[in-house]
């Protein structure tokens, strides 16, 4: 085969290999989520209720335990897929980079490991081991899926932001700093964002089960409380992220205006340039977009004035596309604020009162913030991959050179639909049957009066 028979098979696997690392990474991010935060929120639930001698809290926990131990596994397979494509689809990213890129997931391999013979101690430790033993044993797996988080973030940060390496006359990588690579610029932001959208959407979706259930009238204290601790902590994790957001809007505007510019709409090189929200993006101009004057030079530069570089500065091959980028930068950031509103109302309320909101609005609220969190992170992801393109490993690699020439990606992108779809089904059907077989450690009193804890039944500070 020919070097232009080469080149236009990789141009025509640039689609299904696109398609098929968006549908690993979209449904693998999920259960990493739930990998990262669910074990914490799990083992606190756990000594509070040693602590306080409240069966129901320990029952509670036990449940929970149960559902991870069942996410861990379809996120193991989901990874593990992952690794594989890596190697499958981006062959030339491998090829030349791998000794830089290669070395976050050989730890995240141990911290994998470390992380599944923990998981395992933890679930058939119940009543095996002491409860400070039990709990302690949830310690390593806490610590190192907070691990394995950050070595795959600081592999993503790297290809946004490559350093640890310089390239000789010929492209080709030398003296390569394996460790060094992993704390560029980006990595520090990507990371503290990535931990906290974890424990956002972990602490969003649980509250959200228990939210719908307390909707169809089941107010006893089981569910009032499984609402009340993830409520907690996604309310408190919340504003924080928030914070973070401006951090890394700053490390973005610095290292990757293109990405900037995508982000926003922004096509000329502005002083004062505005914060678009919404808008459609076409003519070298957004278009119906609602503006916040000076709002984008403020937000980057802490100064009005501040001139934010715009897409003319960047050939037209090398622009993100900028509708998909825009826009799902807006959606995080309109889901985000729609959360911190919900975060607020509960806050507020609680520190007021010692209970939660007992209005239908509230429930329901609560109800769609597991979607609505999960959404919000996908939609930070697409504008983080998203955004990045067309270059793999920004400014140094495009996409289309590192993509596979093999023919037949699209069977495996169409096998790929397959196996996620079956493992989302076989995932939901366990679930479901774990929610309709709670673990009868506690009495299931049945409570007709208000859907809120009291302080003495559980008091989080």
């Amino acid at each position: 085969m020919g070097s232009w028979d080469v080149l236009a098979d990789a141009t025509e696997n640039l689609r299904p290999a696109r398609m098929q690392m968006a549908l690993s990474l979209g449904w693998h991010i999920v259960f990493s989520c739930f990998g990262i935060a669910f074990p914490l929120i799990t083992v606190f639930t756990e000594w509070r209720g040693h602590r306080r001698g409240d069966p129901t809290l320990t029952a509670l926990a036990r449940t929970w335990a149960k559902a991870m131990g069942v996410l861990f596994a379809a996120g193991a397979v989901s990874g593990t897929l992952l690794s594989f494509e890596l190697g499958i689809l981006w062959p030339r990213l491998m090829e030349r980079f791998g000794e830089i890129y290669g070395f976050p997931f050989v730890l995240e391999g141990f911290a994998f490991f470390i992380e599944a013979i923990f998981v395992g101690v933890y679930l058939f430790g119940w009543h095996r081991l002491s409860p400070r033993a039990h709990m302690l044993s949830a310690l390593p797996m806490a610590l190192s899926g907070m691990a394995g988080a950050f070595f795959v973030v600081a592999a993503n940060a790297w290809m946004n932001n490559p350093t640890g390496f310089r390239l000789d006359d010929e492209g080709r990588v030398v003296d390569a700093r394996p460790w060094a690579a992993m704390f560029g610029p980006s990595t520090w932001p990507q990371v503290v964002h990535m931990l906290l959208a974890a424990y956002m959407v972990t602490g969003f979706t649980i509250a959200s089960v228990y939210a719908v259930g307390m909707l169809r009238g089941r107010r006893d204290r089981r569910h009032r409380l499984g609402l009340l601790v993830p409520l907690t902590v996604a309310a408190i994790v919340t504003p924080v992220q928030i914070g973070v957001g401006d951090w890394i809007a700053n490390a973005v505007a610095e290292n990757q205006p293109a990405k900037l510019a995508a982000m926003e709409g922004l096509y000329r090189t502005t002083a004062g340039a505005p914060l678009s929200l919404a808008g459609v993006y076409y003519d070298d101009g957004l278009h119906y977009a609602l503006e916040i004057p000076n709002g984008l030079s403020l937000l980057i530069h802490h100064d009005p004035d501040g001139v934010v570089t715009g897409l003319e500065q960047f050939p037209a091959d090398e622009r993100p596309p900028v509708n998909v980028v825009h826009l799902a930068y807006d959606a995080m950031v309109g889901i985000g604020s729609g959360l911190l509103l919900l975060a607020a109302v509960f806050g507020v309320n609680w520190w007021r009162r010692r209970r939660i909101p007992g209005t239908p609005w509230f429930l329901r609220a609560v109800a769609i913030s597991g979607v609505a969190a999960v959404l919000a992170m996908e939609g930070g992801w697409i504008t983080t991959e998203v955004g990045r393109q067309p270059w793999i490993v920004y400014g140094i690699l495009h996409t289309a050179d590192a993509v596979s020439p093999a023919p037949g990606l699209f069977v495996g992108f169409y096998a790929v639909v397959v196996i996620y779809l079956a493992l989302t089904g076989l995932t939901t059907f366990v679930l479901r049957r774990l929610a309709r077989s709670p673990d009868t450690a506690a009495p299931q009193e049945v409570d007709a009066g208000p859907p809120e804890p009291t302080a003495d039944e559980l008091a989080v500070r």
